[in-house]
Formats: structure tokens, C-alpha cells, sequence
């Protein structure tokens, strides 16, 4: 009788709701969800809830020092995870970060040193393109040389505010990092994985607050300009989704190729089909259309072997380390427009 080989993991941190599809990410993977320990109440007791068979630990030293736990899981508040995710990995064990990994150049720093000491994982859920059916099909289709050689991405994330949903924390760049640390990261994400770039520069960024003067310190647009040796790119995000829009966001990606072009439409196509996951190939032969619903979705059951096996089938730790390094880059050298200018 063969055992089917898993990882037991837990949860450190549940400021964001990203960590539920995390955790469902590894269920999924067959992996064994073990514990968790949040520092607030009453979002203890909803995420218990909605994951009966995990304990709550009674302070992140009980999972940490835990050596049957494999791996943690955080989406903690962003300025708080990087170094959370150094002492995972200091005490022998692979962590798994809600993205932004990091809010400072110096943590990733940090992590980088630490990574590289003990041998262990730092990956970022970039969830928009590792938990999105269209963007997974893309990659295929990119691999297949349905484009051609790929030049250039273009990439929208424009996000709901929902302000009176946000914690205080959400408004206060020293603990959620800059619009580009944080929403555009996935954006870097995409353009690395897509272009296939190993190394890139920032050609321009800037970031602005037109909306919500009463938060002095959010940013609620941003934009870059980068360059990498696979391609170049354009990233545009913000905070001005509409009420009217049935989602939360109408997420596009455009991958321009020599010999043709995809275009994604993944939570929504406006006027157009219902759902997400809309895929678009215009290639020398005609228009396509793929409904990219079923897609697989592989991060999960790759990241549970990469835990057992010290693979990198997952998320390269150098491609993790590059996108973040590219948004705090861009975050850091940015314009500031709007009511950011007068600061």
C-alpha cells in the first residue's frame, strides 16, 4: 500500500481576504491544513468557521516552532509579511505570501539573504495569474508560439475601493507599501512570465491620489513603463472601479507577439459574454474565442511538490525575488501627481 504523499501546513495572518483562496489552493493540492493564528478576533472566528478542521494556535511561536508544520501560509497585514516570512524560513520551514511579498527594498533584501542561507521557499500567490484560467491558457498558448515572439504586455488592474470596508491599515503607505507595490505587483508578475524576461529596468512610473484627498497617504493610481530583455511592458492600476460594474474589477491583459496578439478578459467582458475567463487569439489564420473556464490550475499541486522535492516547478524564487524587486523599484522612483504633488 503506497502513502499519498502531502504537506501539512498552517496560517499565520488573515488581515486580507486572499488567504482563503490560498488555503483553498492547497486543499485542492491534497495538502493538510493544520493550524492558524490571527491576532484579531473577530476575523478568527469567521475564517474557524469556514475551516473547521484547522486549530487556532494561540500565538505564531506554536506553528513556527512546530516541526511536523512544513509550511505557512500569510496574508498578514503587507508591511508585516516579509519579515514573518524570514523567521518561516529561519525556522526550516517554506512559506507562501499574499502578494505584496514585500513593502521595503531592505526586507526584500533581507529575504533574499535568508532565502539563500537556508535553502527554503518564499513564494507570492500572484493570484491573478496563477489563479486565473485565462491567464494559465495564455502561457500555454504563448509556449506553443501562438504569437509569435512575444514584444510587449500591457496590463490593467483596476480595482473597487469599497471604502468603508477597508481597515485603517489600507490607508497608510508604510504598512500596505504604494499602489505599484501592491496591486501592480501582479502586473510584474504577468510581464516577467509572459515576456519570458530573466532581468528589466524601469523606464518610468508615476502615481497620483485624483479621488480620495480625505487619505493623504493612498495612492489611488499608478502607472509604468519597464523594459526587460524578453520584452517591454506597460502596467496601469487603480482604485476607480465603479459601482455600476457587476465585479470587482475589469482586469484586461493584452500580449502583443510578432505574429499575433491574445487579449484576456478575466473577471468580465463588459456588454459581452457572461462570467470571466474570456480569451481572445487573433493570430495570421483569424479570431478565436476560448472560453477558458475549465483551465487547470496547477500552482498548487506543483507548490506542494515543490515543498516535498526542493523543486522550483512552481514559481522560480528568482522570478518571485525579480517582480517584487521591479515594483518597489517602480514605487520608489515614482512621480507623485494629484494631491500626492503638493506633499
Amino acid at each position: 500500500m503506497t502513502t499519498q504523499r502531502t504537506v501539512r501546513f498552517s496560517v499565520i495572518g488573515i488581515n486580507h481576504g486572499h488567504i482563503y483562496g490560498q488555503v483553498n489552493l492547497m486543499l485542492r493540492a491534497g495538502a493538510e491544513f493544520v493550524s492558524f493564528y490571527a491576532a484579531e478576533p473577530d476575523l478568527a472566528a469567521r475564517f474557524a468557521q469556514v475551516f473547521p478542521q484547522a486549530r487556532q494556535a494561540r500565538g505564531p511561536q506554536e506553528i513556527l516552532e512546530d516541526s511536523t508544520i512544513q509550511m505557512v501560509l500569510t496574508a498578514g497585514i503587507p508591511c508585516e509579511r516579509a519579515p514573518l516570512g524570514i523567521e518561516v524560513m529561519r525556522h526550516g520551514k517554506d512559506c507562501m505570501s499574499d502578494k505584496p511579498g514585500f513593502t521595503t527594498l531592505e526586507q526584500l533584501a533581507e529575504a533574499r539573504k535568508v532565502q539563500a542561507e537556508t535553502g527554503r521557499i518564499y513564494s507570492i500567490c500572484f493570484s491573478e495569474r496563477l489563479e486565473v484560467p485565462a491567464a494559465v491558457k495564455a502561457g500555454e498558448l504563448i509556449k506553443a508560439g501562438a504569437v509569435g515572439r512575444v514584444v510587449q504586455t500591457l496590463g490593467l488592474g483596476p480595482h473597487r475601493i469599497n471604502v468603508p470596508s477597508r481597515p485603517a491599515w489600507f490607508f497608510q503607505k508604510a504598512k500596505y507599501g504604494g499602489i505599484i507595490t501592491d496591486i501592480a505587483s501582479h502586473q510584474f508578475d504577468q510581464f516577467l512570465w509572459y515576456t519570458g524576461s530573466t532581468t528589466a529596468e524601469i523606464v518610468a512610473s508615476q502615481v497620483g491620489n485624483f479621488k480620495f484627498p480625505q487619505f493623504p497617504e493612498l495612492e489611488d493610481f499608478g502607472d509604468v513603463t519597464l523594459r526587460g530583455d524578453g520584452g517591454t511592458g506597460y502596467i496601469r492600476v487603480d482604485w476607480y472601479t465603479p459601482d455600476g460594474l457587476p465585479t470587482w474589477g475589469d482586469g484586461r491583459l493584452f500580449i502583443l507577439g510578432t505574429d499575433g496578439y491574445i487579449e484576456l478578459r478575466k473577471y468580465v467582458d463588459i456588454a459581452g459574454r457572461p462570467a470571466g475567463n474570456h480569451l481572445f487569439l487573433v493570430d495570421q489564420h483569424g479570431v478565436q474565442y476560448v472560453d477558458c473556464a475549465g483551465i487547470d490550475l496547477p500552482y498548487g499541486r506543483q507548490l506542494v511538490a515543490d515543498v516535498l522535492d526542493r523543486t522550483e516547478t512552481a514559481l522560480p524564487q528568482a522570478h518571485v525575488f525579480l517582480a517584487s524587486q521591479l515594483s518597489l523599484e517602480a514605487e520608489a522612483k515614482a512621480q507623485r501627481l494629484g494631491h500626492l504633488a503638493a506633499g
